[in-house]
């Protein structure tokens, strides 16, 4: 039962604003949804990814604005990770430090350049230089030039006190293989991904037994979802998961784009199963994604109401 990588990644951030203008402006992403929690309308929940909003391009964020700091640390998500061309690793550090960001300086992971460094709320980010990408879609309407932009999602790193209950899902549910060691670092990579290339294919896990439990807050990930084509394909995963990890999943939800279970992998991470259809234009037309405040139906008779609760963005 096999998967085809990461779907998105869900973080928590602060100022509404601030998370906006970072995505946007700074990484150049492009604003690909503007609608709500749908357990809580009056937060704002904003996906951001590459020009048409493809699986494995798109990060999204809860913005609070009066969140607490998070605590990084064992059971979560320690870094997300996004490709850029190999060439552009100059122009990324160029561009952070003139952002007034300190990015760490480049060092070589799994014979790839990457660049780490924390977005405005603290969440551990990086750029990694991927040969061969410069062809591949991206969003040309920011400010970053298209020979530098990002291409989607590379990979996450978890942070767990051990590697192998986490492992066993990750092969056995989401159809990864280990692919490498470096250091604390193993690599599991989707099936099918030629390499460590490909979009949204990597996830890396770290061991840190005896380190301080992570606490979420403000820039923290919440969860991260993995990709099902369909319905059928995530009832299979789910099935596995019951069957061979004894995974507590709950019901399917519809979130308009894609349709979620949600489970709390062994390690304490919070993992979601996303189908791939139908996609962020079921509500906007492509070429306007991201432009106006879409409500889940239960929401729209209080479009005005939580129009008013929300922080002003533009």
């Amino acid at each position: 039962m096999t998967s085809k990588g990461i779907h998105h990644v869900t973080a928590i951030a602060g100022s509404a604003r601030r998370n906006l203008d970072f995505y946007t402006a700074t990484l150049g992403l492009r604003l690909v949804k503007k609608t709500v929690n749908f357990d809580d309308p009056g937060t704002y929940h904003f996906y951001f990814g590459d020009d048409a909003g493809r699986p494995g391009s798109i990060l999204t964020f809860f913005p609070w604005e009066h969140a607490d700091e998070g605590r990084a640390g064992v059971g979560e998500t320690q870094e997300t990770a996004f490709r850029i061309p190999e060439a552009s690793i100059g122009y990324w550090t160029g561009r952070l430090i003139a952002r007034g960001l300190a990015p760490e300086l480049p060092e070589k992971r799994f014979g790839a350049s990457v660049i780490s460094f924390k977005d405005p709320d603290g969440m551990r980010l990086a750029l990694v230089g991927v040969p061969g990408i410069d062809a591949e879609p991206a969003w040309t309407g920011g400010e970053v030039p298209a020979e530098h932009a990002i291409r989607g999602l590379h990979s996450v790193t978890l942070l767990l006190k051990e590697a192998g209950p986490t492992a066993a899902i990750l092969t056995d549910v989401f159809g990864f293989a280990e692919t490498g060691r470096e250091g604390t670092r193993i690599r599991f990579t989707a099936a099918g991904a030629e390499g460590d290339g490909q979009i949204g294919t990597i996830v890396d896990i770290r061991e840190a037994g005896g380190f301080l439990s992570g606490r979420q807050g403000r820039g923290s990930v919440h969860h991260i979802a993995f990709r099902a084509a369909d319905d059928a394909a995530q009832a299979g995963m789910v099935e596995r998961l019951t069957a061979h990890h004894g995974a507590r999943v709950t019901g399917q939800r519809d979130r308009n784009y894609f349709r979620s279970v949600y489970f709390r992998e062994p390690g304490g991470v919070l993992f979601e199963i996303a189908t791939d259809d139908p996609g962020f234009a079921v509500d906007e037309a492509p070429e306007s994604l991201g432009e106006a405040l879409k409500l889940p139906a239960q929401y729209e008779a209080h479009r005005a109401e939580i129009e008013a609760t929300l922080p002003a963005v533009a």
